[in-house]
C-alpha cells in the first residue's frame, strides 16, 4: 500500500522551497482586480513594493501589502536575511472557490440573477538580489 515512504519523504524535502514566502488563501477579492495591483509590483525590490502598495488606493493593495510584509518578516526571522536586499521573485495569483450566496431579483417574474462572489489565493516569494 505505502511503498517507498522514506524515498518519497527525501524527495519532498529536497524539492522544498528554500526561499522565504508568505501566502493568503480564500481572500474575498476578485482575481482580476488583484492582478491589476500585482502587475505593478512584480519583480520590484522589497522596499519599492512596500512603498508602491502603501500609496495605492485599491483594496487589493492593502491585502497584498500585508502578504509582502509577512514574507519579509519570514525572511528576517526564519532565514536571517536582510529585507533591504530582497526582491519579489514571484507573485502567484490563483482563483479560489466562487460562492453564489446572493441573488438579484428581476422584475415581472423573470426569476433572479445569481451574484458570484469570487475569492483569490495569493503567494509572494522573495529572493535575494545577487
Amino acid at each position: 500500500m505505502a511503498k517507498r515512504i522514506r524515498e518519497k519523504a527525501e524527495l519532498v524535502k529536497a524539492n522544498r522551497e528554500t526561499r522565504p514566502y508568505a501566502s493568503v488563501r480564500f481572500v474575498r477579492l476578485s482575481p482580476t482586480k488583484a492582478k491589476i495591483v500585482i502587475d505593478q509590483v512584480k519583480g520590484k525590490s522589497y522596499d519599492d513594493a512596500v512603498a508602491i502598495l502603501s500609496n495605492m488606493p485599491h483594496e487589493a493593495a492593502a491585502i497584498l501589502l500585508k502578504v509582502v510584509k509577512s514574507a519579509g518578516a519570514n525572511a528576517e526571522h526564519n532565514k536571517g536575511m536582510n529585507v533591504h536586499d530582497l526582491y519579489l521573485a514571484e507573485v502567484i495569483l490563483g482563483s479560489g472557490p466562487v460562492h453564489v450566496n446572493k441573488v438579484y431579483i428581476r422584475g415581472r417574474g423573470h426569476g433572479a440573477e445569481r451574484i458570484a462572489t469570487r475569492t483569490s489565493h495569493i503567494k509572494v516569494v522573495l529572493d535575494s538580489k545577487e
